[in-house]
């Protein structure tokens, strides 16, 4: 059976972003770029069940301009077995990114779509649900377990949900999006590194999928977090108390 994981290359978490003088851009030159960490646990989880059955093959998809082919490398030294990168310049959001996806699952045949419950650049959370209803495939978002039964047919999946945890089954084929704590990535090793410079990887313009390219989202303008105010001490309970109530007002 195939499994199709999408990836997403994002900037890295651990450097501070760095905005344009007219603050509608994030500066992107000499930025270090990553997987995205959801999508990483993503592939992990498909090479985790390709190691139960062999048979499997994990396609990993990617979108964007041809240096993405560093991070979908990164993918393959994992245990992905191939690689499609939709190639463009252009911005792509949450819609144009499912219509893509959708295509690509159109051109295979693929039992299972796992990826990244979101991007950490965007946090958008939409891509996943927008590709299953666009398939019109089940789907279970926020997976810390997946399960999947013999005969491929079905996978019983522990959700995350508000209070506590929801575990749901859906039919196959189906898309499910993954959580922080489905799994820990694996880093690739040495012969996988090597392995994965000569593995296939095909590279889609976007132009050729025959889909509107435009994005539905724009973005006016970046900013900053505001800095937090400094604290204030207090010398007693009752002044803590009295603070909460007059100054903060959340007592």
């Amino acid at each position: 059976m195939n499994i199709l994981v999408p990836l997403k290359r994002v900037p890295d978490y651990a450097v501070k972003a760095k905005l344009s003088p007219d603050s509608q851009s994030v500066v992107t030159d000499g930025v270090k770029w990553i997987v995205n960490p959801f999508d990483e646990i993503a592939v992990e989880e498909a090479v985790r069940i390709k190691e139960k059955r062999p048979d499997t093959e994990i396609v990993v998809v990617s979108i964007g301009p041809s240096s993405t082919t560093e991070q979908v490398r990164t993918a393959l030294a994992m245990g992905a077995d191939r690689a499609i990168l939709v190639t463009t310049d252009g911005a792509v959001d949450s819609d144009l990114a499912h219509r893509v996806l959708a295509e690509i699952v159109a051109r295979g045949d693929y039992r299972l779509v796992i990826m990244g419950k979101q991007a950490i650049d965007s946090d958008a959370s939409q891509t996943g649900p927008l590709l299953a209803s666009r398939l019109n495939w089940p789907q279970a978002t926020f997976a810390s377990k997946l399960e999947i039964d013999d005969t491929w047919t079905s996978a019983t999946v522990t959700r995350e949900v508000d209070g506590g945890l929801e575990t749901v089954q859906i039919q196959l084929p189906g898309v499910v999006t993954t959580d922080l704590r489905l799994n820990e990535p694996r880093y690739p090793s040495l012969p996988g590194i090597v392995k994965a410079k000569k593995q296939p990887l095909e590279e889609i313009p976007l132009a050729s999928l025959g889909i509107e390219s435009a994005p539905k989202l724009k973005i006016h303008q970046f900013a900053y977090p505001p800095q937090r105010k400094a604290g204030t001490k207090v010398s007693s309970v009752e002044e803590l108390v009295a603070k909460l109530q007059n100054d903060a007002k959340v007592l």
